[in-house]
């Protein structure tokens, strides 16, 4: 091995790192994340795994990371002091949002608490109208006068939004290049440089978010770059995004809204990859971490993907039938439904005597309590040591667990005030996990009229395969996939993914009226700006891959739908795209109007394909006649205490019934009775449920 990738990705629990050398070896490791610094986990094991590979720092030519600073910052509301400036009358457009509530029959729901506070939300007065024309020019002394206020009040960053800037964006500019020059300390983000696109509240919205999390993420970047140069790493770092592709850090500094769902989308990717080279074209993709479990559905080969997500409590999700619920960004992402139950998820009971678990984790600092390192609290790990699901260590053996600790946690808050065995009350942490991650793979397909019984479950993450055996049961799913090293595969599916750029075109007008020419020239502009920008990173033309789509809608609807656009678009197209518009809106709602078609944007995914990603290949593991040791587990109240045979994955050669667990290094796998245990010929365990 001369070179080698590294894939990294930062959970709530531990950082799991993934070495791919030139030659095809790989090399995996798991460290305790640092929620203060996250960057010095990465840099931890980053000289670990390659002292493991005994590969110089200096021969790394990339590292591709997925980080959750984004998303934490956005869950613990710890985001920048942020202000925007938008036009007069759009003060309250983040108040007022899409006049609608998530679900209509909720009492309790209450409404998310904008990112910033009215105080800071100040109008200027300018105005442009629906097709560009400036009927007020910017007042730059109202600019100055505003950026004053904000210093005095310490706001740290602000967001600027003018109405139909997506049109004319000469105001919104002019704004921020005077921020930019009176007040250079202050971040400012411009909605035509994140999202030029019609709709105030969606562009007002995606913009805040920007501003509300950009200090923090660029605070971060900076501090992993100058941490990689110190241990020797010259390579660049690429980020993955919430698309699932990969993008160069100094874009995440800018536009950290598009990293959101950085490395939770790239499992899924990965699961895709995996999915292509097995010719499995239908896979419910479950990830269960130390802090959330997420899923989401490859259809026909397909990543389910959508333009828009919404951040928020309880199930995140972009769902098209769920609005309202939280902090939209319009930006694209795979589409993956995401709970805050993980295995570090705390049970408690409440004031009506029901136990809940999560959505608070313990995460790795306290953690859990047979960590041993201050956790308090029981979690989901406590339950499964209990009742005897996992080993005595973790993490490769570096993390002893203390098996009493997690004991006494659960009898003290669970099981004696609900007056039930420890076994019972841990066993009941279980049951309520696995019920709250069913509704995230429910909100993936069931809520998109999709019979999860017909599906595969793909299950990964240092929890999913502890779990996903009875998550498929509970959804009458009987097979379930699990990947080799599930424990880190997020991080494998960033090697596995492609540098993306994005761009978009504002294009409103009828779909049969459309000038060609001026579609053709609008395609022919952004895949040369494509072009250009790759370029930069480089890949060569004949390296980029080009996928353009157009946001179709019927007249006088609110919301579009992608379709696929050819790079030419001639006049026979008009009836196929309207054709494809037709028989995708009546997958989703059941049924498709005979009204005219209108087109709203022209996107563009270029991705550059260098060749070298991850591939997954053939492969079974040597002959091995070890002997499973043995431990009692207690699989269900009915079975309870069971002596299970446990296997080593790296010996494990399948055909073998359940009970019995898989343990490795990065996860263990529960096979529970009535199923069967096989292995296929890519090394992916394979369980069969009766």
């Amino acid at each position: 091995m001369n070179t080698a990738r590294i894939g990294v990705d930062i959970g709530g629990t531990f950082t799991d790192l993934v070495l791919f050398g030139d030659n095809g070896e790989t090399f995996f490791t798991k460290v305790p994340s640092t929620p203060a610094k996250p960057e010095q986990a990465v840099l931890t094991g980053i000289k670990r795994i390659t002292d493991t590979a005994g590969l110089d720092v200096s021969k790394v030519t990339e590292v591709v990371h997925g980080t959750t600073v984004g998303s934490n910052t956005l869950l613990q509301k710890v985001g920048a002091k942020t202000g925007l400036i938008t036009t007069k009358g759009f003060r309250d457009v983040l108040e007022i949002g899409r006049v609608r509530t998530p679900t209509m029959f909720d009492l309790s729901w209450e409404k998310a608490v904008p990112l910033i506070a009215r105080r800071y939300r100040l109008e200027v007065n300018e105005r442009s109208t629906a097709d560009g024309r400036i009927l007020k020019p910017l007042d730059e002394n109202e600019i100055i006068k505003i950026g004053e206020f904000f210093t005095r009040e310490g706001v740290e960053s602000v967001a600027i939004c003018f109405l139909n800037s997506y049109r004319n964006p000469e105001n919104e500019q002019r704004a921020l290049e005077l921020m930019h020059k009176h007040f250079p300390n202050i971040y400012v983000t411009a909605s035509v440089s994140v999202l030029p696109e019609i709709r105030e509240y969606e562009r007002t919205s995606t913009t805040a978010v920007n501003a509300y999390v950009l200090p923090s993420l660029r605070a971060y970047f900076a501090r992993l770059e100058s941490g990689l140069k110190e241990i020797g790493v010259s390579a660049p770092l690429l980020i993955s995004n919430s698309n699932g592709g990969l993008s160069s850090a100094e874009m995440a500094q800018e536009k950290p809204v598009f990293f959101i769902s950085s490395g939770r989308s790239a499992g899924v990717v990965g699961a895709g990859r995996l999915g292509e080279a097995m010719g499995e074209k239908d896979l419910v993709v479950f990830d269960m971490g130390g802090t959330t479990a997420s899923a989401s559905l490859i259809h026909k080969g397909e990543l389910a993907r959508a333009n828009e997500y919404e951040f928020r409590a309880g199930i995140s999700t972009p769902s098209r039938f769920i609005k309202a619920g939280g902090y939209l960004m319009r930006v694209p992402t795979v589409d993956v439904a995401e709970v805050g139950s993980g295995a570090g998820s705390i049970a408690r009971i409440d004031e009506g005597g029901l136990m809940h678990v999560g959505p608070l984790s313990a995460g790795a600092d306290p953690g859990p309590v047979c960590y041993g390192i201050g956790g308090h609290s029981p979690t989901v790990t406590d339950a499964n040591v209990v009742l005897g699901f996992l080993p005595a260590s973790l993490a490769g053996g570096t993390m002893d667990l203390d098996v009493e600790g997690a004991r006494a946690a659960i009898k003290r808050d669970l099981a004696d005030p609900l007056k039930l065995s420890i076994e019972d009350a841990a066993f009941g942490i279980r049951e309520v996990a696995n019920i709250n991650m069913a509704r995230t793979i429910k909100a993936v397909t069931v809520e998109r009229g999709v019979d999860p019984r017909h599906f595969t479950l793909l299950a990964f993450g240092g929890s999913g395969p502890v779990h996903a055996c009875d998550l498929a049961r509970t959804l009458g799913i009987r097979r379930v996939i699990f990947p080799k090293s599930p424990g880190v595969f997020t991080a494998t599916g960033m090697l596995a993914a492609k540098v993306e750029r994005y761009f978009l075109r504002p294009l409103n007008g009828f779909l049969d009226q459309l000038p060609v020419e001026q579609v053709n020239q609008l395609l022919g502009d952004m895949r040369s700006e494509a072009v250009t920008l790759l370029a930069e990173e480089g890949y060569k033309e004949s390296q980029i891959d080009f996928n353009f789509e157009a946001d179709l809608r019927f007249k006088g609807q609110d919301f579009e739908l992608p379709i696929a656009l050819p790079e030419n678009v001639t006049e026979a197209h008009r009836e196929s795209l309207r054709a494809a518009f037709r028989d995708a809106y009546k997958a989703i709602y059941g049924y498709a109007s005979e009204d005219s078609v209108e087109i709203v944007n022209i996107r563009l995914n270029a991705s550059g394909n260098s060749g070298n990603r991850l591939k997954f290949v053939a492969q079974r593991p040597e002959p091995s006649d070890a002997q499973p040791a043995t431990r009692k587990i207690y699989f269900s109240r009915d079975d309870q205490w069971l002596d299970t045979p446990i296997y080593e994955r790296s010996t494990f050669q399948g055909g073998v019934a359940g009970p019995l667990i898989i343990q490795s290094p990065d996860t263990t796998i529960v096979i529970p009775p009535r199923a069967q245990a096989d292995l296929d010929a890519f090394g992916n365990v394979v369980a069969t449920l009766a």
